[in-house]
């Protein structure tokens, strides 16, 4: 719990180590490829890794909360124990849980996730919207209480999500509801010259869908989140592309792109390093 908003640490961290996203997605594939068994002792080991490698030299860290789910109990305690050990090293961490409900059952993600007594926070959460942005509104207010932020799910890559995020309303499309909803929660923290606390997820490998379903992500004053960057198939200069005026708002994520250089945690180091230093030149940050 901190007194500094989110958004202003973000923009701190982006302008001190660039704009890259580390994603941690230990899934069974990349866990054995670094030579570690696929279980609790292996996740483990990997995390471990991960902290070494970054902790203190990237913007983010996303550890993909689904890949400790998978080992129950013991997953979930590497998963506290990499978001703590980063925390105590001034690294920020967007913990992806798309999160996404109604009423109590929200109000209780909110809570385990980004309340005062959370038991293992980040300092953002991936929330998903699609039953409706304003069922997000006590997990924006709690995570604005706690200097925390949210991202949420606005137009994703994956080709399923055009059918909801692209549909065409009375206000527009869905996806421009969303952004619309963020530019509202931001509206406080533009007025003050900051970027915004809650932010929106859209992927890098969009193509024109910014341009064509007239997102306007720069007056949302938001921090994008963009996966799809390295090995999903989008460059630093596609990025530029995508994102256009915007651009200087963009956190890009690897996740793969990076990991894939492991075990050797110098190894990892240094592709994060020069993701980094690629996103800041594309992007002039």
């Amino acid at each position: 719990m901190t007194s500094t908003p989110f958004g202003v640490r973000l923009r701190r961290a982006m302008d001190e180590h660039g704009p890259l996203c580390v994603g941690v997605d230990p899934h069974r594939a990349l866990v054995e490829s670094w030579g570690l068994p696929y279980d609790a002792s292996g996740l483990e080991r990997f995390a471990r890794s991960c902290v070494e490698a970054f902790a203190g030299e990237v913007a983010v860290v996303k550890p993909q909360s689904a890949f400790f789910e998978v080992f129950g109990s013991r997953g979930l305690a590497v998963l506290e124990r990499l978001l703590a050990d980063l925390r105590e090293a001034g690294t920020l961490t967007i913990l992806d849980a798309k999160r996404g409900d109604i009423g109590s059952t929200m109000d209780a993600y909110a809570a385990a996730y980004v309340g005062p007594d959370a038991p293992s926070p980040g300092d953002a959460l991936t929330v998903n919207p699609y039953l409706g942005y304003g069922a997000l509104r006590s997990t924006v207010e709690l995570a604005r209480s706690t200097g925390r932020g949210v991202f949420v799910l606005a137009l994703t890559s994956n080709p399923e999500g055009a059918n909801v995020q692209h549909a065409v309303g009375e206000r527009g499309t869905v996806a421009a509801s969303m952004v619309a909803g963020a530019a509202a929660d931001n509206a406080a923290a533009a007025a003050e010259g900051r970027l915004g606390d809650v932010g929106l997820v859209v992927g890098a490998t969009v193509g024109s869908a910014v341009r064509d379903l007239g997102l306007d992500l720069l007056a949302a004053n938001a921090p994008i989140l963009a996966p799809g960057y390295g090995s999903q198939g989008a460059g630093a200069a596609d990025v530029a592309v995508v994102f256009g005026d915007a651009a200087g708002n963009v956190l890009a994520n690897s996740s793969r792109g990076v990991l894939r250089h492991g075990p050797d945690v110098a190894a990892l180091r240094a592709a994060a390093r020069r993701d980094a230093e690629e996103l800041a030149l594309a992007l002039r940050r």
